[in-house]
């Protein structure tokens, strides 16, 4: 049949399995595998909404210039069939497909593409370098896996600005070039042509601009904001990413957090048909912090932190590393594995060698055993001491207790992450399960070491809270945050704050960061003199939309929710960015490059080379 002839479908595959047997359809789609059983051909056709069987078989129908056709056919061949929808016999339903009991008898068929081989199957499930993937995405996102998550995203963003809309939020749009920040991560800039020397810089977060909308009383805004930031990359992050960006004006803290977790509630059931209980649970910094060693808990298993400093305390022992961290104000944590007590020395060195990774120097251990008590603190405390200790953790028979002192700032963290990996190892975590908490009251600053001055825990225009706020200046460290993160399953799934909207304590907050008034005023004068014509109470927050999607369908990785992203190491290995350019563009971006002559060649490395401004 010519090109053309056909129309393209008059039904998605998904859509077969829902008419009536004869009913006569025209398909377009993939091929996703042939079959050729002598004279009968059998073609697994594939679009978007899943698969379904054709039959080309000349004795029920289809034409001989379709048959020879049919033979032609290969993997991932484009085509356009017609033919009716027939049931297929009890032995032959296909219980694996959505389309399994029924088939498509063929007797129209144009050729509409051919293709290569690809260089790996389109199907799940496939053992494949993820740099192959990624060098091919566009036949990796043809994969059923790979387009039902891009859908997921689809309805994810579509439920979330449905309740927005509700809400009376409106979508604004912020701008994309704009000027670099001192504080949080590097930005990526971007060279301005006209003014020589001077850069714009990628968002790293819409965040002053949706405070100046406050200002402006647009009162409710939200926009899904692409961000960039220059930083090293993990599973769980890539240099430009999505986030769901929400301001609003006039609420209290409580009624905000009730709105949004009503937003992730109607989220999570049009989308999943998941219940999240409501409301959310919620706890503390600190809470966090020292019943999980971490500021993102995963609630799905317990295994919480004790506390035994109190204990030890009691006993007066002679224990150097015990006694240090009580005595320089640190802590004494222990960590309970139910039934690890037979564990083997290699077992417990392994912990050991896990927990120095982040800074602990060791950990004592604990075991109940059925002949006594087995410990490699043993000689420092006596039999009925270590059950004290054990019994004071909550470990009982057979259990072994894990135990790291020092300072707070290492042992909490140190024995946050030991306890996540325990939960993975021990499969203590259910894997479909939701569970979600904010965390709440952050320090407002942290003093850094290498710059020698307090810096913003979110960033600087964070309200502190008002009980706090008379210490600002005299103990900046201890000043907590009008700050807040939701969390999912140890995953930070949106940060926020109430906001600075009165000048003199944005003032008093750039003062407690070093800043200088003449700094100050040159970054975000801006800013400050907008305070200054009315500006309303506000706060938002911003949720990462890759890392939701990523946790609503069960992705170990934000590269398997995004159409085209960058490697771990932050290359498009599909369009080989980033990359060398001419030196005409150089030349009239004011830039050079350190190795000239290597650019003129063509020779530069793969990633732009270091440039800096001209006279």
């Amino acid at each position: 049949m010519n090109q053309g002839q056909m129309h393209f479908r008059t039904h998605r595959v998904e859509q077969t399995s829902q008419v009536e047997a004869g009913t006569r359809v025209t398909l377009s789609g993939w091929v996703a595998r042939r079959r050729d059983l002598g004279g009968i051909v059998f073609i697994d056709l594939r679009d978007r909404s899943g698969t379904v069987q054709l039959v080309f078989d000349p004795a029920k129908g289809t034409p001989s210039e379709v048959m020879a056709q049919s033979e032609t056919l290969r993997n991932e061949y484009v085509l356009t069939v017609a033919g009716a929808v027939v049931r297929r016999d009890p032995q032959s339903v296909n219980p694996k497909l959505a389309t399994g009991e029924i088939e498509v008898r063929v007797d129209e068929l144009e050729i509409l593409n051919v293709a290569k081989n690809p260089p790996f199957y389109i199907q799940d499930g496939i053992d494949v370098d993820e740099s192959v993937r990624l060098r091919y995405r566009y036949l990796d996102l043809r994969r059923p896996q790979m387009q039902q998550m891009l859908m997921l995203r689809h309805r994810v963003v579509r439920s979330l600005r449905n309740f927005l809309d509700e809400q009376d939020f409106i979508e604004i749009e912020t701008p994309m070039l704009t000027r670099s920040t001192p504080e949080g991560a590097r930005d990526y800039l971007v060279p301005s042509r006209t003014q020589a020397g001077a850069f714009y810089a990628l968002p790293q977060s819409p965040q002053l601009f949706k405070q100046l909308l406050m200002v402006s009383g647009m009162e409710r805004y939200y926009q899904f904001a692409r961000c960039f930031r220059d930083e090293d990359l993990r599973a769980d992050r890539q240099p430009e990413f999505t986030q769901l960006d929400i301001e609003q004006s006039f609420l209290s803290l409580p009624d905000f957090h009730a709105m949004m977790e009503q937003m992730m509630a109607k989220t999570f059931a049009e989308v999943l048909g998941v219940k999240l209980p409501q409301p959310f649970l919620r706890l503390t910094y600190e809470q966090a912090m020292h019943h999980y060693g971490s500021d993102k808990p995963d609630l799905r298993f317990g295994m919480e932190l004790q506390d035994l400093g109190a204990v030890v305390a009691e006993m007066q022992t002679n224990f150097r590393v015990f006694q240090e961290a009580l005595s320089k104000g640190g802590v004494i944590k222990g960590l309970v594995v139910a039934g690890g007590a037979s564990w083997s020395r290699r077992q417990t060195d392994d912990l050991v060698s896990f927990v120095k990774s982040y800074g602990l120097q060791g950990l004592a251990t604990v075991a109940i055993l059925d002949s006594g008590i087995k410990s490699s603190i043993g000689k420092f405390f006596s039999e009925t001491q270590l059950a004290h200790l054990a019994a004071a953790a909550g470990a009982g028979q057979r259990d072994l207790l894990l135990i790291g002192a020092g300072a707070t700032h290492t042992v909490l963290p140190a024995l946050g992450a030991l306890r996540n990996r325990l939960g993975r190892d021990l499969g203590l975590i259910d894997e479909n399960e939701f569970r979600i908490v904010w965390v709440t009251d952050f320090p407002l600053l942290a003093y850094d070491e290498e710059q020698g001055r307090f810096v913003a825990e979110h960033h600087p225009f964070t309200m502190p809270k008002w009980e706090d706020l008379d210490r600002l200046e005299s103990d900046p460290g201890s000043v907590r945050a009008q700050a807040y993160d939701l969390v999912l399953n140890g995953y930070e799934l949106g940060g926020g704050s109430m906001r600075i909207y009165q000048r003199d304590i944005q003032e008093r907050m750039f003062q407690a960061l070093g800043f200088s008034t003449v700094e100050a005023y040159r970054q975000f004068g801006f800013l400050m003199d907008a305070f200054e014509y009315g500006t309303p109470p506000h706060g938002g927050i911003a949720f990462g939309l890759d890392r939701l999607v990523m946790l609503m369908g069960g992705g170990k990785s934000l590269r398997d929710c995004i159409a085209f992203p960058k490697t771990s190491g932050g290359t498009d290995l599909l369009t080989n960015a980033p990359a060398t350019v001419s030196l005409e563009q150089l030349h009239v971006l004011h830039l050079q490059v350190d190795d000239v002559k290597a650019q003129a060649e063509g020779k530069g490395p793969d990633v732009t080379l270091a440039a800096t401004p001209q006279g």
